[in-house]
């Protein structure tokens, strides 16, 4: 058993204790509805506001389907934002958040990088079963590239780094690809009997049992085994993706996918880096306020997003 005690210093224990506080690690086992009130009360508590000179807007784009449209939100800096896009799909294991769960992230991302970030309402399980939320997210994609020659960037973390990397593999040999993605602590559907899944298959914040029940309740029990979509590690071509960063929290068992991905793009001849941060868990990035390890992690990731909205490599950082 692994001795968090030794990997996760003072700031990140009582960024836990107060997580925790607020959303209980056996919250679990409530019904959805419960598990996203106690979620939507946990993201309030830890809203950290806009910075000065960053406004959202909400508005809707279209979807596939009759007459139904996705909320987004547009974040800008009040200077001149810069020519890219960055279309951001927020974490949540498929079954919680939204627009709000992670606005002060986004705001947090625009003003660091002085990008536009549109954060995308994707649908929710169970109400609607995969793949309702990467349609939304190739239809974001589709309706972004549409509206104007700006180039597009992808960004998400957990489930979010899901839809993400499945949007920049559907999309690789589109006129106008996505110039990069960085995911941040991403699931991306690897190898449930190696790694990180089995050295933190109990980490705090998130553990496998929690994982297995996200995957029932996106699915419904249905076969995806074959769909390389849901779980991008499966896919068989690697080729053409866009430069890739993936930053991923050492007590996190998902942290061995941003190996495994890389791995795959890198073999493939495209450029992927891969960072695992020392002794941060699953969610860290509502700790980039009192955490130092994850403030410093966050500096990072808008380092990356910057670098590659810049069509620059390699990153002034190690992975």
């Amino acid at each position: 058993m692994t001795d968090y005690s030794q990997l996760i210093d003072a700031q990140t224990w009582a960024f836990i204790d107060q997580t925790n506080a607020y959303y209980p690690p056996d919250t679990v086992d409530y019904t959805v509805e419960q598990q996203r009130q106690i979620y939507d009360r946990m993201c309030r508590a830890f809203s950290a506001g806009y910075p000065t000179g960053v406004s959202a807007s909400t508005d809707r784009i279209a979807a596939s389907g009759p007459e139904r449209q996705i909320p987004i939100r547009i974040y800008k800096r009040d200077e001149e934002n810069t020519g890219v896009r960055v279309l951001y799909f927020h974490g949540g294991g498929f079954i919680l958040g939204g627009l709000e769960s992670h606005d002060d992230v986004c705001a947090d991302i625009c003003a660091a990088t002085g990008y536009e970030v549109v954060s995308i309402d994707y649908r929710l399980a169970p109400e609607h079963l995969y793949p309702a939320s990467h349609e939304d997210g190739y239809a974001a994609f589709e309706c972004a590239v549409a509206d104007d020659d700006r180039p597009i960037l992808l960004c998400g973390d957990s489930a979010g780094g899901n839809i993400a990397a499945a949007v920049a593999g559907r999309f690789r040999h589109h006129p106008r690809a996505p110039i990069g993605q960085v995911l941040i602590y991403p699931g991306l559907g690897g190898d449930p009997t190696r790694g990180s899944y089995v050295t933190h298959a109990d980490a705090p914040m998130l553990t496998t049992r929690d994982m297995a029940f996200y995957q029932t309740v996106r699915t419904g029990g249905a076969d995806v085994s074959g769909d390389a979509a849901f779980a991008p590690l499966r896919d068989k071509d690697f080729s053409d993706l866009p430069p890739t960063v993936l930053i991923t929290a050492q007590c996190d068992p998902l942290s061995s996918d941003g190996e495994a991905y890389r791995d795959k793009i890198t073999a493939a001849g495209g450029k992927a880096m891969w960072r695992e941060e020392a002794g941060l868990v699953h969610g860290y990035l509502r700790a980039r306020n009192t955490v130092d390890r994850a403030k410093e992690s966050f500096e990072r990731i808008v380092t990356a997003i910057r670098v590659l909205g810049q069509k620059d490599w390699p990153l002034p950082f190690e992975g």
